[in-house]
């Protein structure tokens, strides 16, 4: 599957990582809280792009394969949500930049996910649901993982 690849760095970009600049159009991330980053990145990738997929860095456990569902399901839906376990997704997709979505969002709570949800079923949107997966917020997630800290 051919995708534009766009990697949004928090402060400044890192041109020595592991992220070839061929593969990826590197932008730093809007100021404000996540929903403020999100809205900014969304923005950006609509730009020239009439579905986008934004995925956190934290789901240690996402796929080609989700990812790749998660493009076939806009072709459907309206929107697509990764559920996380924590109340929270991994993944947001839309096939129209709704900047709306991420308004007054209590981010970093279990509500978030579910808040989602509502806010698209009463804009009278469809959302696909991909797999509920674990995404990696304390140092316990990450070693579940098998991982050193």
């Amino acid at each position: 599957m051919e995708a534009s690849r766009f990697l949004f760095y928090s402060n400044e970009i890192n041109h020595q990582d592991d992220w070839s600049a061929a593969d990826f159009r590197k932008e730093v991330q809007a100021n404000g809280d996540l929903g403020d980053r999100m809205k900014a990145a969304f923005s950006t990738a609509f730009e020239n792009h009439d579905q986008v997929l934004i995925i956190g860095s934290d789901c240690a456990s996402l796929t080609t394969e989700i990812v790749e569902t998660g493009f076939s399901a806009l072709e459907q839906h309206d929107f697509v949500l990764g559920p996380a376990m924590d109340g929270g997704y991994y993944l947001l997709g839309m096939k129209q930049y709704t900047p709306e979505l991420f308004e007054a969002m209590p981010w970093s709570t279990e509500t978030v996910g579910q808040i989602t949800r509502d806010r698209i079923k009463g804009m009278g949107k469809t959302c696909f649901l991909l797999p509920e997966l674990s995404d990696i917020d304390f140092e316990e997630d990450w070693e579940k993982w098998g991982w050193e800290v």
